[in-house]
């Protein structure tokens, strides 16, 4: 009966262990997605600047009348 409880033990133990490395697997993958995503903003920091000044504008044209046809 003691060696049956050990490997229902040394079981759980098992699956515990493969779960915590399954979570570092996934907090590695977020951190490098994380990376790849500033690394492209710093990259691409004029064009977005841009695209959003121009959205910004955009919005403040037709709040203000500037293209409604008459």
């Amino acid at each position: 009966m003691v060696q049956y409880l050990q490997i229902l033990l040394n079981a759980r133990m098992a699956r515990a262990e493969q779960r915590g490395a399954t979570a570092v697997e996934y907090g590695l993958l977020v951190a490098l997605i994380a990376a790849v995503i500033i690394v492209a903003v710093v990259a691409l920091r004029d064009q977005i600047s841009d695209a959003f000044q121009d959205t910004a504008d955009s919005i403040e044209d037709r709040g203000s009348g500037a293209d409604t046809p008459k």
